[in-house]
């Protein structure tokens, strides 16, 4: 098993101070920070009728929804690239030119 090497960062999401043991550079963990963070607040705006627990789960809904929605883009984008792919050999095998030998 290959152990990586955690840091601990010290972060701020929707107003709670959070200690982050993460692999992932500085960078990273406040860029997934402030992205956490930026969703949280977008939904504690709907109104003032939002908990703080509804718009945790709000959040978490439409971070799923990007995640889902990129996975489904990048399936359908590489379903494609296998299909051209497949039909560029198939032509490749059916002209004249993948009949000629050359030997050695």
């Amino acid at each position: 098993m290959i152990k990586l090497d955690k840091h601990l960062y010290e972060v701020q999401v929707a107003g709670l101070s959070l200690k982050l043991k993460s692999s992932h550079d500085e960078n990273t963990v406040r860029e997934l920070s402030s992205l956490v963070d930026k969703k949280v607040n977008e939904a504690l705006a709907l109104g003032k009728n939002v908990s703080f627990q509804n718009a945790l789960l709000l959040a978490a809904l439409h971070l799923a929804e990007d995640i889902t929605l990129l996975k489904q883009s990048a399936n359908n984008k590489l379903d494609n690239l296998e299909q051209k792919s497949l039909d560029i050999l198939s032509e490749l095998e059916d002209s004249p030119i993948s009949r000629i030998r050359i030997d050695s």
